[in-house]
């Protein structure tokens, strides 16, 4: 029989169990059916039919339905859709394709709006800016008040589960420091400018409200990815950067680089360490539907180790290559356009990087329905060579009209792809971000309130915390438990 005294301080057990215990994590995802993978998919290829298969669905709609889809899958998805992507913004977490695929980003957390440009100090960052959002635990939806060109005195390091969402505003991130993804998952990175990046460093940089310390001096990527998985990066403008304007090294994998315009840069992307750091050979990436503009050089990207599907982008110059690597990767090139340069020692797509011949004829780097102009050539090799490749090769030639038709709106949708000196791009035209409710604490109620720093929850009321749920049930169970004893004593 439990003792008289036991039972007296029962009621304060229950009370500590209530208390609010740290699950889930950032480092556990909230979301049993994502892709939250610490090793590559055992089985890349079947990513591939799966992509080819959403293509395929995409272009049968537009033979079939009205003039809202394009043919992109992933724009498709979003913008052609039953709900309004004003007051269903997390929807775009659903249409992701390729490696990818399972970044939810913020989903099903708050949306925090960023009314500040500011970015003073990147210790202790002010409420409403864009710094203090990305630092935050916990799933998160980010969006910002109104346009804005945002200048970061030091790296930008994003926390897990964290959505970057420019719709509705003509957002930049510019001429300063830009965006890193170090040991992080279940990032999106929407509808950003970003250009101008330098480096930065030597100086205490927060990256999450319990850690802040030193950081040595950066790259000056546009978006660095370090040890990160499930990133994806979709219709961002991206460039003149002091470095890379988006590299991935240190075993980061599960990415997607979508719907992205590229130009005016030397060495575009960077995949992979370096030749000997053995866990690149499980990175995993998936470049669809981008724009590779005007005053590019290289790197379209460069890979090391690694699986790398390269589908449906407009390769409109280089003056290098466009597809470059080292140390064994594999390279899936299908439906490209490839537009060589007039240079006539520049018209090989392909690159193998400090390699002879008979070290990477075995290299599995394949063309498949890739459309050739202006006297460009891809020079396959391993697999590639032949028709082996088995799942992954069912992709038929497609015409350059359908490369233009799935990167039309490529790039920031509603204003200039090219970061603000070239034509205005097609698409949705984006009129701000809407929101009813009061400026100051939870609407109770119909539409949209405000919470706490500049939340906003879509149901017009705070969102409870999920450990509650899981935190009670404990309690629950310990309850019956005890009570059992008291009513059965061994």
């Amino acid at each position: 029989m439990l003792s008289l005294p036991f039972l007296l301080l029962l009621p304060t057990y229950i009370l500590i169990l209530l208390l609010p215990f740290p699950f889930p994590t950032s480092s556990s995802s909230p979301f049993p059916n994502s892709s939250f993978h610490l090793h590559p998919l055992p089985d890349p290829d079947s990513v591939v039919l799966e992509v080819q298969r959403k293509l395929d669905s995409s272009r049968r709609r537009v033979l079939s339905s009205s003039s809202c889809f394009t043919g992109n899958p992933i724009d498709d998805c979003w913008r052609c859709s039953s709900s309004d992507w004003h007051t269903d913004r997390q929807r775009l977490a659903d249409c992701a394709i390729g490696f990818g695929r399972g970044a939810v980003g913020g989903k099903g957390g708050p949306i925090y709006v960023v009314t500040s440009s500011a970015d003073a100090d990147p210790v202790s960052p002010v409420p409403g800016t864009l710094r203090h959002a990305a630092i935050q635990e916990g799933p998160l939806w980010i969006v910002f008040s109104s346009s804005m060109t945002i200048r970061l005195s030091e790296e930008l390091l994003v926390n897990s589960f964290k959505t970057l969402d420019g719709r509705g505003a003509d957002v930049h991130i510019a001429g300063g420091a830009c965006i890193t993804l170090q040991y992080v998952s279940h990032v999106i990175i929407h509808n950003i400018h970003i250009h101008g990046c330098r480096p930065a460093g030597n100086a205490n940089v927060r990256a999450s409200p319990t850690h802040s310390g030193w950081r040595t001096k950066s790259d000056g990527d546009g978006v660095s990815l370090y040890g990160a998985r499930d990133v994806w990066v979709d219709h961002c403008s991206i460039s003149e950067c002091a470095d890379g304007l988006v590299d991935a090294i240190m075993g980061s994998t599960g990415i997607t680089i979508s719907n992205n315009y590229f130009s005016n840069h030397d060495d575009v992307m960077l995949m992979g360490h370096s030749d000997d750091y053995l866990p690149d050979s499980g990175m995993q990436v998936t470049i669809a539907f981008n724009r590779f503009g005007e005053g590019l050089v290289q790197r379209m990207p460069r890979c090391r180790r690694g699986y790398f599907h390269i589908v449906n982008n407009d390769y409109t110059y280089w003056e290098m290559y466009a597809i470059g690597g080292s140390a064994n990767p594999t390279i899936n090139s299908q439906g490209n356009r490839y537009t060589a340069p007039s240079d006539p020692n520049a018209k090989e797509v392909t690159k193998r990087v400090d390699a002879q011949e008979g070290d990477w004829d075995g290299w599995n780097w394949r063309s498949e329905g890739d459309v050739m102009v202006n006297g460009a050539f891809f020079v396959p090799s391993g697999d590639g060579l032949g028709v082996k490749y088995g799942k992954a090769s069912s992709v038929d030639p497609k015409s350059a009209s359908l490369v233009d038709q799935i990167t039309q709106n490529a790039g920031v949708i509603g204003g200039p792809r090219d970061n603000g000196d070239g034509d205005g791009n097609s698409g949705v035209n984006y009129g701000g971000v809407t929101t009813a409710g009061g400026g100051d604490g939870g609407s109770k109620g119909g539409g949209v309130g405000f919470g706490y720093l500049g939340m906003v929850f879509a149901s017009g009321a705070e969102l409870p915390p999920s450990h509650c749920y899981s935190s009670l049930l404990l309690a629950i169970t310990l309850v019956i438990a005890l009570f059992s004893l008291c009513v059965h004593p061994s």
